[in-house]
């Protein structure tokens, strides 16, 4: 058979003869060069599925439990809850949120969306408000402890409402500044699977996701950032200069807590930084390029979405008051007798800490 015959024939196709002639074709066998710019497909193995589904497990599991004592042992504090208690209960309720959407995507790990497109935005919008509050809470206690520390103002730090209110101020900011994922993420099909991401589209849509982006990083990371190192460098300075065991103590936690929000984020967003500079031609999109930061997102994601779950490990390590407190609370609801703190010799420790009102955890 001729070239040309062969020509005429593929222009005789029907769309669905078209269709069972490229069924079985799939991007992986083109190995595209480096200037190539054509689609990728990207797929996870059963093993990396696998492995997603008990991470994710275990953190929700971990996750729900942990929070939720954490919520009961501050709100059980009273008269000695601190300022900064405050703030991380707010942290606690904002994890604990969080934990409730990780159902949702063991089940994306395992398959694919099978839910609305409005779940898919609902669970989007927790996610970045646990981002946005997270963040924003610890820059919160990082000004505290500056103005506690540094400049002894316990007067304005100690007053309850005044952290309630910007407690309240914290939750509408993020909330604002999760909004515009209502408008992107979307559940559509990709490489023949339903997924929940954000689906930029149109080129108009793009400029201006592209913006919200920049935005995210400055306002949600970068600037936040800045403040959390600006104040706890005056504090480390501080409390250098000072012989005062107990603030020691009462920083260990804080710097642990803002220590593994930095390890568990900091790598997701510096990777949606790398993205964005790919959406906007300052690094080649290729598809070598895209298929790294691809699997940049996924492996950095699942070290964000184990976040929630450290926290709660840390009060009960590192707080010594979050401890006492925590064995107080067993001890009052007869889980355990009241010779336990001394047989295991903290007795005193809980006797000076729970009536101390500035050691926080």
């Amino acid at each position: 058979m001729s070239e040309s015959q062969d020509f005429e024939n593929m222009t005789n196709l029907e769309g669905a003869e078209l269709y069972d002639l490229f069924e079985n074709y799939s991007y992986t066998e083109f190995t595209p060069g480096d200037d190539d710019t054509s689609p990728c497909s990207y797929s996870r193995s059963d093993f990396i599925k696998i492995l997603l589904i008990i991470i994710y497990s275990l953190a929700f599991i971990l996750s729900t439990v942990g929070n939720f004592l954490v919520v009961l042992v501050i709100s059980y504090m009273q008269r000695q809850k601190s300022s900064t208690d405050i703030y991380l209960l707010n942290l606690a309720i904002a994890d604990l949120l969080f934990a409730l959407t990780l159902p949702f995507w063991v089940v994306f790990s395992k398959s694919e969306w099978i839910f609305s497109d409005y779940m898919c935005k609902i669970l989007s919008v927790m996610q970045e408000v646990n981002f946005y509050s997270g963040i924003l809470l610890l820059a919160c206690i990082s000004v505290d402890r500056y103005l506690a520390i540094v400049h002894a103002t316990h007067a304005v730090t100690q007053k309850r409402h005044l952290v309630g209110f910007v407690c309240i101020g914290v939750w509408l900011v993020a909330a604002l500044l999760s909004l515009p994922i209502l408008i992107s993420p979307k559940a559509f099909r990709s490489h023949n699977i339903t997924v929940c991401y954000e689906n930029i589209g149109a080129k108009d849509n793009e400029v201006w996701w592209i913006n919200i982006r920049f935005l995210r990083h400055l306002v949600g990371f970068f600037i936040p950032l800045v403040i959390m190192l600006f104040c706890y460098g005056f504090t480390i300075n501080t409390l250098f200069h000072t012989r005062s065991g107990q603030k020691h103590k009462a920083m260990r936690v804080i710097f642990a807590v803002v220590l593994a929000f930095i390890v568990c984020w900091f790598p997701y967003n510096l990777t949606i930084f790398a993205d964005t500079l790919m959406r906007v031609k300052v690094i080649s999109e290729t598809c070598k390029v895209r298929l790294h930061i691809d699997t940049a997102l996924g492996v950095t994601q699942i070290l964000a979405f184990l976040h929630c779950c450290i926290n709660p490990i840390l009060y009960a390590f590192i707080g010594q008051k979050f401890r006492n407190t925590f064995f107080r609370v067993l001890i009052q609801k007869g889980f355990i007798k009241k010779n336990f703190l001394s047989t295991y010799g903290m007795g005193s420790s809980y006797k000076s800490s729970s009536g101390n009102t500035s050691t926080t955890l």
